[in-house]
């Protein structure tokens, strides 16, 4: 598992560290630097995908990520031309990446290596470099008519695509393979197989939900319907987008083995409270697996699905890391710095900062005072 990731002179960040366990959860307020913090490791990994790494540079632009320019991935703040990332995994191996930011050339969207300080070859074999990888995006797929099949993503490569647009493949391809930790097995699910399982934990966002896959490979399209009990079958474009936008969370944790690593963005996304809390419940299940989760939220429902399953001891207190990100003024700049409550044993959190999961305390505090005249 990575351990920690050290971020230089990229977008908001001059210099910063930030630790990483089996569940790690970023929030803040918006455009503080949360995606920046996933996007370099997604950068990472997508340069390696485009063979750009180890020897050649940095890609600013691919199917993860696309930052634009140099001038857009520089923080404005640096003091040297460089842009730089490190990261620590298990056991002390380390990767370090430096890259050259030419203030002439800050239309270009490779930055080159600046130095021959390579990491050693065999980082490429972990995460998130590996095949055991996940990335959803924020702005995953909601209900289509269809749905792309893809046999080199979905079979070959295991990957539901960062939208989830090959999920309906994938699942199809791997139903009836059993989901293999224990854990993660939802007790009223019918089998142990994935299919099962995947309906298992879809009921605990909409109750009563059946899937059932349509392939026309002749086109290439996949089609899913949904039952609800003896119902008749219903498109996806007639239920909650919040079915769709789950579904590729669900089978990207019931699929993965130990050592994969999970990055979600707003996994709460169209989910109701009770789902948003089963959702965090689901990922530290994931992470006492040894599934690496990191996940960008602004739900304080799901970050309570953490606490709960802390409190109920599905999860130890010291597999989860929080990370609050807020502005703070500096030298007449605005300037990110990040702030890591600690979660204990009960699932209680030791400080609170301005901001974070605390706007119903803040409006509870208003509707407790006498309404004016």
């Amino acid at each position: 598992m990575i351990n920690s990731l050290k971020v230089t002179n990229y977008k908001a960040f001059e210099n910063q560290l930030i630790e990483f366990k089996p569940l790690t959860l970023l929030s803040g307020l918006n455009s503080t630097g949360k995606s920046s913090i996933l996007q370099s490791l997604l950068l990472l990994r997508q340069s390696y995908q485009q063979e750009l790494l180890p020897n050649i540079g940095l890609a600013l632009n691919g199917e993860l990520v696309r930052i634009g320019i140099a001038q857009d991935a520089f923080c404005e703040r640096a003091k040297e031309d460089y842009l730089g990332f490190e990261i620590t995994w298990n056991e002390g191996k380390k990767g370090i990446w430096r890259f050259s930011y030419d203030p002439i050339k800050t239309g270009a969207d490779v930055l080159n290596n600046l130095d021959s300080k390579l990491p050693i070859e065999n980082v490429y074999k972990l995460s998130p470099f590996n095949r055991r990888f996940h990335y959803l995006q924020a702005e995953r797929l909601g209900s289509r008519t269809s749905y792309e099949m893809s046999d080199y993503q979905a079979r070959r490569l295991g990957q539901l695509g960062s939208k989830g647009e090959y999920t309906a493949h994938f699942l199809a391809i791997n139903q009836d393979k059993d989901v293999l930790q224990t854990k993660l097995r939802h007790p009223m699910a019918k089998s142990n197989t994935l299919s099962s399982q995947v309906e298992g934990w879809m009921r605990e966002v909409s109750p009563g939900t059946r899937i059932k896959i349509n392939s026309n490979s002749d086109i290439g399209l996949m089609s899913l319907q949904y039952f609800y009990g003896d119902s008749n079958p219903y498109r996806t474009t007639n239920v909650g987008f919040g079915i769709s936008y789950t579904l590729p969370i669900i089978v990207a944790v019931l699929s993965s083995s130990p050592g994969t690593l999970i990055i979600i963005e707003n996994p709460e996304a169209h989910l109701h409270p009770k789902g948003q809390v089963k959702m965090g419940e689901l990922l530290s299940l994931a992470a006492s697996c040894g599934i690496q989760i990191v996940i960008e939220t602004h739900s304080d429902h799901v970050l309570n699905g953490i606490r709960l399953a802390v409190h109920g001891g599905k999860i130890k207190p010291y597999d989860v890391q929080l990370h609050y990100f807020q502005r703070k003024e500096k030298e007449g700049q605005t300037v990110t710095e990040v702030v890591s409550p600690h979660i204990d044993r009960n699932g209680r959190i030791d400080k609170w900062p301005d901001g974070f999961f605390d706007e119903w305390e803040k409006s509870l505090d208003v509707l407790l005072e006498p309404a004016g005249e």
